[in-house]
């Protein structure tokens, strides 16, 4: 595509515009990363003999679950800007999704959906992560057509000299200051993160649960360095809250890590017979 179409479609935050209603790029890159985190979820579930009719339950359900936590989430720690301004809470084209907080409301459904369907939930978790941190990959561009997620103020060689292709560089000019691109960052942490996942998933003695914390490990270390760049983070007093969710989860990584070395007898991944059963 030309360097200039891209500039032009990057400079606008509304992709087709139909009179009475408007359709913004945000709210297409978040649909492509779910139906592609979702194709690779179900590349995955049909190795697994997943049954269709659960998949699909599980599909429909766990994203509408993620995608309202997150957008709770991100009200609740921006509440006084949504109480004096109330239909703003249902403009998510506008940009406002944590993703912690859909990984959240995501595994609360999955919890019940284990219970209620008697699937091994860690075994669920493990199928699920790689499609997760590819649909973050993706998702994180939605931050760029609203030019959020941004980091310190810089300069334009020192853009340049990190090789940033020019139309991000062009986009993150706000205000007439140039700042740091973390969204683009953690776009590619999360995309390398996609690769190593697809390595670990191939190893053939791969316990349940070991998929889960080097995805836990791996994206919170990631999140955890480029929170600390960027200037529009939620806040839990004087602290980054992604920063603190990210401790806990690489603690939880850890601890799933750590259990299954210890732990000979653990139920290896790629034993079909272990999706579901009666206790979790």
């Amino acid at each position: 595509m030309n360097e200039e179409i891209v500039n032009n479609v990057a400079m606008n935050r509304v992709a087709i515009d139909l009179g009475f209603i408007q359709i913004y790029w945000y709210s297409i890159i978040i649909l492509i990363a779910v139906l592609i985190g979702a194709t690779v979820v179900y590349i995955e579930a049909k190795k697994q003999k997943m049954n269709p009719d659960d998949f699909t339950d599980l599909f429909f359900c766990t994203v509408v679950c993620g995608l309202l936590g997150a957008r709770i989430y991100y009200v609740i720690f921006n509440i006084d800007y949504y109480l004096s301004n109330k239909l703003e809470i249902l403009a998510v084209w506008n940009g406002g999704l944590a993703i912690h907080g859909g990984i959240i409301g995501g595994a609360l459904y999955l919890l019940h959906f284990c219970k209620k369907r008697k699937y091994n939930m860690l075994k669920l978790l493990d199928m699920m992560v790689v499609g997760l941190i590819i649909a973050q990959s993706i998702g994180r561009w939605g931050n760029f057509f609203n030019q959020e997620a941004f980091g310190p103020a810089t300069t334009l060689k020192e853009l340049q000299d990190y090789m940033i292709p020019n139309f991000i560089i062009d986009r993150m000019k706000i205000l007439g200051v140039y700042h740091e691109p973390t969204f683009y960052y953690e776009s590619l942490w999360n995309l390398n993160g996609f690769i190593i996942l697809n390595m670990v998933r191939r190893l053939k003695k791969l316990k349940v649960g070991t998929l889960t914390g080097v995805y836990c490990i791996y994206y919170s270390i990631g999140r955890l360095y480029i929170e600390s760049l960027r200037m529009d983070s939620l806040m839990i007093g004087p602290f980054k809250q992604a920063q603190i969710i990210s401790i806990l989860l690489i603690g939880l990584g850890v601890f799933l890590i750590v259990r299954n070395i210890k732990q000979k007898d653990r139920e290896l991944y790629h034993n079909i017979s272990n999706l579901k059963r009666e206790e979790i």
